[in-house]
């Protein structure tokens, strides 16, 4: 039996409607032009001395080590002409080792840096007292058909901290909805309501859906900086799985008072929470070697460098005046809404004369990893795309060579995988070839000496050991690094146990990287040809899927590594041995991937004290409070059906209407579509029930969001 209309969807009488944001201070935020140089702007004159010399020889020494491998490579094959069979190898092999002598020898400088306790900028210093901002700042919270329970009980641990701290005054929370899921849409109302209840007189706690979600992620920031950035001087936003605690985020906030032509301070988010064997291995590699690649960066960054979408503040005024993102010319999957939308923002407030600066050393900011490979497959597949289309931003006109570097290295970061995949099937093939087809000692014209085919299995042997000791040397450099801090070898567990943990990740992820060298292949190719990603909430907590779907996501991974394996034991097995650790990743991808996401395997390494990271032995605060009231968030915010948890909840019903924006202008060629059929389908509906089944999801969020066709929703009888 249904209660009477009125008492489900009018507030009291006398009851001021709910203020779920401030009042508007609007700021223009232009969209930029790419083909437009823009005028002489001031350097930011934050950045290090001598930054054009850091940059010389980290560029100047990858270059040399790459003119060594490709010359070691060539001798190899013999290769003096394009001609050469091995040439195509060479071709593939200088670009890879290119990126592996860069990555090389910036984490060189990193580990110089972290051992002798660089890795500062613009005077932020954790040993000094805690600053008082003199403004407010505004805390963003983009979230998108995402968990509450989860979103909610991060804000409410860092009001908590910033309260004591004293300093809670100063910030103001926006949690800012792109939800299209109508449950997700009333939990997050409900959870809102809660927490601003929790919180109590006093807290500014603000709440805003759009009912269109234009432009992603990047077009939600835009429209509160284009309705609200004019009464905050500076933001900081954060991502659904990070928390950031209370003196990090004042030292940011004053940093940016203090420097006046800075835009954006990045902090480096520390990975944790992670409970599944693949969640853990990625947080210990990224706390042990994490430290060491950002401060790297960091010392050739100076004042241009990157932006990582979350834990970072932002001067409103550089943001709105340089970052508003244009749509890319064409279609997708390249045209259209910028999608990696931070390291165009970056290099657009530089390009303006804004200083971009990296502190790797300000510790207090945290996110969560992927729990399984499976869900790091479907980010990594959008991030795939955005970077690809950075290749229509790189000729934009204005912007600093490092910044270009940044978006190269976007690019970079995909694009290398397929290289790998051609590079491998090139070496096999060139060796079928030696192994199957007669060699032409003679060419057809006059000549006096033979062609003799040449590999030079000895030169190719140490060619091999060198490259693999450029990429394994910084993990080992890392770990010395971490021995010398007597707390962070504690947090490691140990001398001992640390290095085991660096052998089990390495193996593991030597077994994994080729089953992601596939699937970004995969990816790569799928986009060229036109295929869009989407965009799609993703999965923090648990990534267990049942092994029949593992084994759908996988079986061609083994396939193409039993293949290969087969082709390369064919020539030699020698070249079989060689090629092992390739062919096993790929042949044991099913077993892997279903493997490392269980938590159990996860949590038996942690007993045996094997991938710890300090955060995990000693909890900061903040993280031991944020794991606290996720627990009391469980309650707090249940899963359940909207129309439902509206009927029994009046005040929430109330609240719902009031957060409602206004009708639109009437525009006879913009229907909308999933409004009129949720309206005519509740009009042919005899129940609730009925109604309920025949909506689709867009359907019923279009209902949820217009005042009538609530009112004929929540009009019919329930059963």
């Amino acid at each position: 039996m249904a209660l009477p209309l009125d008492t489900l969807t009018r507030p009291e009488a006398g009851v001021p409607p709910l203020e779920a944001m401030p009042a508007e201070a609007p700021l223009a935020m232009p969209v930029q032009d790419f083909h437009e140089r823009p005028g002489p702007v001031p350097r930011p004159g934050t950045g290090p001395r001598g930054m054009a010399w850091r940059r010389i020889g980290v560029f100047g020494a990858a270059f040399l080590l790459t003119a060594f491998g490709a010359r070691e490579m060539a001798l190899v094959f013999g290769v003096d002409s394009v001609f050469t069979p091995g040439a195509l190898v060479l071709a593939l092999f200088v670009p890879l080792f290119g990126w592996i002598a860069l990555s090389f020898v910036s984490s060189l400088c990193g580990v110089l840096s972290v051992v002798s306790g660089g890795g500062w900028a613009l005077g932020i210093d954790p040993a000094a007292p805690l600053p008082e901002p003199a403004s407010r700042t505004a805390l963003l919270m983009p979230v998108y058909n995402e968990d509450p329970r989860r979103v909610l009980a991060g804000l409410e641990a860092i009001l908590e901290a910033l309260r004591g701290a004293g300093r809670a005054n100063r910030f103001d929370l926006f949690i800012l909805s792109d939800t299209t899921d109508p449950d997700a849409w009333a939990r997050e109302e409900e959870a809102f309501l809660a927490l601003r209840a929790r919180a109590g007189e006093g807290a500014r706690i603000f709440y805003r859906r759009r009912a269109k979600n234009t432009d992603r992620k990047a077009g939600n920031i835009a429209d509160w900086v284009r309705r609200h950035g004019g009464a905050y001087p500076q933001f900081l936003i954060l991502d659904a799985d990070s928390v950031m605690s209370a003196e990090s985020l004042v030292r940011l906030a004053a940093a940016m008072e203090a420097h006046p032509r800075v835009g954006l301070i990045q902090s480096l988010p520390v990975i944790v929470n992670g409970r599944s064997l693949f969640a853990r291995m990625q947080q210990f590699a990224g706390r042990l070697y994490g430290p060491v690649i950002a401060h790297g960066i960091a010392f050739w960054h100076g004042a241009e460098g990157n932006y990582w979408g979350h834990n970072a503040m932002i001067r409103t005024e550089a943001f709105a005046g340089a970052a508003g993102l244009p749509h890319l010319p064409g279609r997708k999957p390249f045209g259209g809404t910028v999608m990696s939308h931070d390291f165009v923002e970056a290099a657009l407030m530089r390009r303006r004369g804004w200083g971009i600066h990296f502190v790797p050393a300000l510790p207090g900011s945290y996110e969560e990893s992927p729990p399984a490979l499976s869900d790091l497959a479907i980010r990594d597949r959008r991030w795939c795309q955005g970077n690809l289309q950075h290749l229509a931003v790189l000729p934009a006109r204005g912007l600093h060579p490092i910044s270009r570097s940044h978006l190269l290295v976007g690019i970079g970061s995909y694009v290398t995988a397929p290289l790998w995949l051609l590079f491998l099937i090139a070496g096999v093939l060139l060796a079928l070839q030696a192994r199957f087809v007669l060699p032409e000692y003679f060419s057809a014209g006059p000549t006096l000496f033979p062609n003799w085919p040449v590999v030079d299995p000895v030169r190719a042997k140490w060619v091999f050991i060198a490259t693999m000791g450029l990429l394994l040397v910084p993990k080992l450099l890392a770990w010395g690094a971490m021995l010398a801090d007597g707390a962070w070898r504690r947090g490691h567990g140990g001398a001992l146990r640390s290095l085991a943990s660096v052998l089990i990740e390495t193996v593991l992820a030597g077994l994994l990287a080729p089953v992601t060298m596939l699937t970004q292949s995969a990816d790569v190719v799928s986009i060229l040809r036109g295929r869009d990603s989407g965009w799609s909430a993703q999965t923090r907590d648990d990534g267990i899927l049942p092994l029949g779907q593992v084994a759908r996501l996988y079986w061609r991974h083994t396939a193409f590594g039993l293949a290969f394996g087969v082709a390369a034991f064919l020539v030699s097995p020698y070249l079989a041995a060689w090629m092992s650790p390739v062919v096993l990743g790929l042949a044991l991808a099913i077993p892997l991937a279903a493997w490392t996401a269980r938590r159990g395997a996860g949590q038996a390494l942690r007993r045996a004290g094997l991938l710890l990271i300090p955060e995990e032995r000693d909890p900061p605060p903040i993280l031991a409070r944020t794991v606290a009231l996720r627990r009391e968030w469980e309650e707090l915010a249940p899963e359940g059906e909207a129309v439902a948890r509206l009927r029994a909840d009046p005040a929430l019903l109330a609240a719902h209407r009031s957060m409602l924006a206004g009708p639109a202008p009437a525009r006879p060629a913009a229907l909308e579509v999933p409004l009129v059929m949720g309206r005519a389908r509740v009009a042919a509906a005899t129940s609730a029930e009925e109604a309920l089944g025949a909506l689709s999801r867009a359907e019923k969020a279009a209902l949820l969001a217009d005042r009538d066709g609530l009112d004929a929703l929540l009009a019919l009888p329930v059963r």
